[in-house]
């Protein structure tokens, strides 16, 4: 009687106009599949009950869809239904995750974990590669993380599959190195990153511990697309009784804390003049690895105690995201307190990582994603030079990774030191595919010319160096505009963990040095002419937001800047177009996205966010080489940035007006 009453809601709600077609099909997806649990059709009932169409059509209006980063979004309602609440109270974990194809719920992962075995039990028969699908699972401290690995555990037991679960929660870059570490076939981490507490996401890895790449993403994608509700009930009971997964030894733990060491290039210089810090993982997965780590070489470490309590709510920041300079307010009290060179802070799964460092002054001052990255690719060059991994003489078969929303700078060190840059789309997936060409082609080189087949990730670091740089390339560092970097290269994902040792190592030379972070990044910039960088966030959240963001993305192709705040457009890179190859003229993979190179030198990327509800718009701005006057350089660049930031933002809002 209930699916009755639920029909007869929904085809007058539909007359009426208040609910999208698309959202009527996936309620009713739902409520005419005989074995749905109560919970849903209750949720569904009460939303239907109270007329709240917007909340419907935000959780109905699509199915929850891959992007850049996997899957994100919201586990928990701007409205919680009385089912969905359950026994729980206030900002405790409600029973069950919001209702909905377009959030993350059990429904969700479900699908999403299904897709993925037949996937993999597909490519593993087409390589002939007779072996039970086995997957790694990880989880971080959002609201449903440890439910929703559990369920994905079971599901991919019950489907055929074998399963590994960590204890209790890590770091995804930590899911990164152990998928390879146990030979797994596929991995999953349960995060939303940096997202809102109201979210969770899932994050799937293949074989290489890489995120999913063509082909595999898009045929993951499909395959989940084409699942129904029906197919995924019987894999919805999970009870305590029926555990039928296994969990991680403490050996993986310790073999990833080992595998940290190879992003120290000078172990030396890091005991010897060692950084004091404050460490916070924001509530998060941080402080599991990357203090231990930072202990190990002898870092004098003050955490942040009440950052350090894992909380899926976040409660001491408004954001958990170390982008945020205030997402670091605490952990800069603490150091000034202790009178700390740096602080660290890392977002909830620990892959990215913020940083605030101490002034001649005694104040902290909250370094960029792009600064930090500039600072790490020059101390890692130059170790790179004393220790002959490359020389003047050339040519040097190493390189940097950045993404092209990444500034350009980093393009003008690795020239100055003779070695590639190398530009990928937007997402660290892209690196990591660029890491497994290069370890491939090295093994192939090797086995026919040497006769020998090696261990990759069994091998000793610097032999790993001298046997990419004979044979293939060496990345001495992987980075990305938005606080991601990764200073090695057995793990395939931004590591905040393993950068945590870098920045460390970073400042140890600094200190050695006798050089302010300031003025060496200063120094950069007369060095190589100041760059500065910014980005513009337009948020329009649920429905009819999606449809915004298409809209105007799309108005950029319709209706093209020929000018941007009276600066000619020189040029425009549109990235759904096929034929653009990289430094290494590998074709790359298509992406809505487009660069414009502006008549002063400046560069402007626009793309919609493959995670979040937003488009985004980073502006890239430039003064000469070895200015005369820095301050006056910093001076000009920052006045046109900052125009032209503006007129994008006004030129947006007519553009959707």
């Amino acid at each position: 009687m209930k699916n009755e009453s639920i029909s007869l809601q929904l085809t007058k709600a539909k007359e009426n106009k208040f609910l999208y077609q698309s959202t009527l099909d996936n309620i009713l997806e739902l409520t005419e599949c005989k074995e749905i649990p109560e919970w849903i059709i209750d949720s569904i009932a009460e939303l239907l009950d109270t007329e709240n169409w917007e909340e419907l059509n935000n959780r109905f209006y699509k199915n929850l869809a891959f992007g850049t980063g996997g899957m994100r979004g919201r586990t928990i309602g701007n409205y919680v239904t009385r089912a969905e609440r359950g026994k729980t109270k206030g900002k405790e974990t409600p029973s069950f995750a919001a209702v909905g194809s377009n959030t993350l719920n059990e429904i969700t992962v479900l699908r999403a974990t299904k897709a993925l075995f037949l996937h993999i039990t597909k490519w593993l028969a087409e390589e002939s590669i007779l072996a039970q699908p086995r997957l790694i699972i990880a989880h971080d401290v959002r609201h449903f993380s440890r439910k929703f690995c559990e369920l994905a555990a079971s599901a991919w037991t019950k489907l055929g599959g074998y399963s590994l679960v960590f204890e209790g929660a890590r770091s995804t870059p930590q899911l990164s190195f152990t998928v390879r570490h146990q030979y797994a076939h596929a991995g999953v981490v349960i995060t939303a990153s940096h997202n809102p507490s109201h979210d969770n996401g899932f994050k799937a890895y293949f074989a290489d511990g890489s995120q999913l790449v063509p082909p595999h993403a898009e045929e993951v994608v499909n395959r989940y697309q084409s699942i129904s509700v029906s197919e995924l009930l019987p894999l919805l009971s999970l009870k305590t009784e029926e555990k039928n997964w296994n969990t991680l030894p403490t050996e993986d733990d310790l073999a990833y804390r080992a595998a940290l060491e190879d992003s120290v290039m000078d172990p030396d210089i890091l005991k010897d003049h060692a950084p004091k810090l404050v460490f916070t993982p924001i509530h998060g997965t941080g402080s599991i690895s990357a203090i231990p780590a930072l202990w190990d070489h002898g870092v004098e470490v003050a955490v942040v105690d009440e950052q350090n309590q894992q909380d899926p709510n976040f409660s001491t920041v408004d954001s958990p995201n170390p982008e945020n300079p205030a997402a670091l307010k605490k952990g800069i009290s603490v150091a000034q307190k202790t009178k700390s060179d740096l602080v660290l802070a890392t977002d909830p799964d620990s892959d990215r990582i913020g940083v605030a460092v101490r002034t001649s002054a005694g104040k902290y001052v909250c370094l960029t994603g792009n600064q930090v990255a500039v600072m790490l690719s020059e101390y890692r060059l130059i170790v790179a030079r004393r220790k002959k991994i490359i020389t003047d003489e050339g040519p040097n078969q190493v390189a940097i990774l950045k993404t092209f929303v990444t500034t350009p700078m980093i393009s003008r060190i690795a020239e100055s030191f003779g070695v590639k840059c190398i530009n990928t789309p937007t997402g660290f997936k892209w690196m990591a595919e660029k890491l497994g060409k290069y370890e491939d082609q090295a093994i192939i080189e090797i086995k026919e010319k040497e006769g020998l087949s090696i261990d990759f990730d069994g091998t000793d670091l610097f032999a790993r160096i001298d046997i990419l740089t004979r044979y293939s390339t060496y990345v001495i560092l992987s980075v990305e505009e938005s606080y991601g970097y990764l200073p090695l290269d057995v793990v395939r994902d931004k590591d905040g963990n393993a950068s945590a040792l870098a920045i460390a190592e970073l400042f140890a030379f600094l200190k050695s040095s006798k050089t302010e972070p300031l003025q060496f990044l200063d120094n950069l910039y007369k060095k190589y002419g100041y760059h500065e960088e910014k980005t513009e966030n337009l948020y329009f959240e649920g429905a009819e937001g999606s449809e915004t963001i298409k809209t105007l993305a799309a108005s950029y192709r319709t209706s093209k800047l020929k000018e941007v705040s009276g600066i000619a457009v020189v040029k425009c890179k549109d990235f759904l177009d096929k034929g653009y190859i990289d430094e290494d003229e590998d074709e790359l993979s298509i992406e809505n996205f487009l660069m414009l190179e502006l008549e002063n030198g400046f560069t402007i990327a626009i793309r919609p966010s493959g995670t979040e509800p937003k488009i985004k718009y980073y502006l890239f701005g430039c003064g000469e080489k070895n200015a005369l006057d820095l301050i006056e350089s910093k001076k000009q660049v920052s006045l046109q940035m900052k125009e032209i930031s503006e007129w994008l933002v006004e030129d947006a809002n007519k553009r959707i007006a």
